[in-house]
């Protein structure tokens, strides 16, 4: 079985979550590709990049969760989905320079947020709910930290999808709360 996993902002397909997942889930194929940091590039390299995995199961946490929400016709998780990236400017911030958190393939250290970018992300996400299925509304999860601090779109997920829940944790996931909320429901949407 094959789960593809969407990384946060400023982060990689090497982040410390998809190694826990790996040893956690040894069972499984987890694959993790480095998100492009314009969603004019990145919403169809993922659609594609999807397309061409056939997952099983789509993880994405944070920004990475509201990539995943939108690969409509496949079971997901979205933990943490940020879906108003565009206007979180305590993340976010047309000008300037944020390091990447985890090296990434193509070697590169920084990224430049433009207000195209930003443009962008604003753009993506006024459709972002536009194509869901019923197949979608059952089988698309939501996973909340009741201790986030930097997003909370459970309201707004909850208008588009039944299946959500909170777990003790914080935005960024860590072994404990990948054992206690994420790894479990994996486990019971995959049937393992």
């Amino acid at each position: 079985m094959r789960l593809i996993y969407f990384h946060g902002f400023g982060s990689s397909g090497a982040s410390g979550t998809v190694e826990s997942l790996r040893r956690m889930l040894p069972e499984l194929e987890v694959i993790a590709p480095d998100i492009p940091v314009d969603p004019a590039d990145a919403l169809p390299y993922l659609r594609q990049f999807v397309q061409d995995n056939q997952p099983d199961l789509i993880v994405g946490t944070s920004m990475g969760a509201m990539y995943a929400q939108q690969m409509f016709g496949f079971r997901k998780i979205c933990v943490n989905p940020s879906f108003n990236m565009s206007t979180m400017s305590k993340v976010m911030k047309a000008g300037k320079r944020y390091p990447f958190q985890n090296g990434r393939k193509d070697g590169a250290k920084d990224f430049l947020i433009t207000g195209q970018i930003v443009k962008n992300f604003n753009a993506m996400e006024r459709q972002q709910f536009k194509g869901i299925t019923d197949f979608d509304i059952e089988n698309t999860y939501g996973l909340f930290g009741v201790n986030d601090t930097t997003v909370n779109c459970y309201d707004l997920f909850r208008k588009h999808y039944p299946n959500a829940s909170r777990f003790d944790g914080e935005h960024r996931l860590n072994d404990k709360s990948l054992r206690t909320a994420v790894i479990p429901l994996i486990k019971q949407i995959l049937g393992l």
